[in-house]
């Protein structure tokens, strides 16, 4: 993989920007917004509660906010698609509002666990129905007025801290989360840039109801998440020489850096900056020979959602990478952990999944295995992995059920091949 390229706007500082930027006082004007299905599904659900929002044209919109007191009823449920972040930080949005609101998406996110939020937010005075399961749909009904709690969060998840600080903005009173591991830290930073009062202390953050934002201009720095993928590629792809531009290298996000490099990865950082509050570098990876490692437990909150991408470079890596202490990966999108096995399975590489992890053995994609199309269930972060595999693999990949890469990714293969990747999209 060679050249220069920039992946597309951070999803996670996509839903927020959309999110703050409706309930501040003023006109936002956003820059960099990622126009993937997850972020517009947030987009569409602040339209329908009365925020005048103009775009997203070329990653620019416009969003003339309404004040914290200022979101209307939607004539009907609002569709999150496969969005859990939407579902989840809007839960928290919505439980202060005087109107009620049902959350509804596709069958992917309806297997998704909403309790972690759901209970919390009922200590805080919340009057949320999820299903007998713990799952979407979700009907928030009006709840009289929120009380400020303090929290301690019993796993690490930057969703159920922010859906419960964005509760807090309502309650009366202080809302403070304790978290067990740092997890990233958008939303405190965002609430900053509209000019909200955050405290934070070690591993606890406060914020106190009653406050107002005000608008301000935001540039969206480009996705780490969607840069994984590319960081992998030219990793294991010899004579790769790859420069991602404007990439968001947040403390609480690195963590695919840190683990890349500890396996032997070549990655530097040029031209470190700040981009709406966030810090932002250029990252020029070559190709290198890596080596499996045992993956810090400290490191897994920070690559969470990288961990599939990071899946595809232990199987190019000599020897063994262990990863335990991510049981959150089996409630992801799809059981990321046994899928990502099985699909390795498929290529010839021995994977076993573990309870809270996996154990990979580096060997040669695609030289052995019973083959076969990789199924990856739905699973925007699956597809992308595997196709990132063919980089090394001795028999072509097929790769199905992949629509829903336009969730965080959209134009990944026309990216991808510019970049040198031999990818060939399909019509169902």
């Amino acid at each position: 993989m060679n050249g220069r390229l920039r992946v597309p706007g951070d999803k996670s500082i996509s839903h927020r920007s959309i999110m703050f930027a409706a309930l501040a006082e003023g006109e936002t004007t956003i820059s960099g917004f990622l126009e993937g299905a997850d972020a517009l599904a947030t987009l569409a659900a602040f339209r329908r509660m009365g925020v005048e929002i103009s775009g997203p044209e070329a990653g620019r919109v416009r969003v003339r906010g309404v004040g914290l007191r200022g979101l209307g009823a939607p004539d009907g449920a609002l569709d999150m698609g496969n969005s859990g972040t939407s579902m989840r930080l809007l839960a928290g949005l919505l439980a202060g509002q005087s109107f009620e609101t049902t959350l509804v998406g596709d069958a992917s996110l309806t297997r998704r666990p909403m309790r972690r939020v759901s209970e919390p937010l009922s200590l805080m005075g919340a009057r949320i129905h999820a299903s007998a399961e713990g799952t979407a749909p979700l009907r928030i009904e009006p709840c009289g007025g929120l009380r400020g709690i303090d929290y301690g969060m019993p796993v690490a998840s930057a969703q159920v801290k922010s859906s419960l600080l964005l509760a807090g903005l309502f309650a009366e009173g202080e809302t403070c989360v304790s978290e067990p591991a740092p997890t990233r830290d958008h939303t405190e930073r965002m609430l900053t840039a509209f000019g909200y009062s955050v405290r934070r202390h070690a591993n606890r953050v406060c914020v106190t109801g009653g406050g107002r934002l005000s608008a301000c201009q935001l540039n969206i720095p480009a996705d780490i998440s969607s840069a994984a993928f590319f960081l992998v590629g030219a990793s294991i792809a010899p004579g790769s020489d790859l420069l991602l531009e404007g990439v968001g290298i947040n403390p609480t996000r690195v963590g695919v850096i840190n683990i890349l490099r500890a396996m032997g990865a070549d990655i530097e950082l040029i031209d470190r900056r700040l981009a709406g509050g966030e810090p932002v570098a250029d990252l020029r990876v070559r190709h290198a020979q890596l080596r499996g490692i045992e993956i810090p437990h400290d490191q897994v909150p920070l690559a969470i959602d990288e961990f599939p991408a990071l899946f595809i470079a232990a199987a190019c890596a000599e020897g063994e990478t262990l990863l335990t202490g991510a049981e959150e990966l089996r409630v992801k999108e799809s059981d990321r952990i046994q899928v990502m096995a099985d699909g390795l399975a498929q290529l010839g590489i021995e994977a076993e999944p573990l309870a809270d992890g996996i154990r990979i053995r580096g060997g040669q994609i695609g030289a052995a295995g019973p083959g076969g199309p990789i199924d990856s269930h739905g699973d925007h972060r699956i597809a992308m992995s595997f196709a990132i595999a063919a980089l090394r693999s001795q028999r072509p990949i097929e790769i199905r059920d992949c629509a829903n890469v336009n969730t965080s990714f959209p134009g990944f293969a026309m990216l991808a091949a510019e970049a040198g990747l031999g990818i060939e999209e399909r019509g169902a």
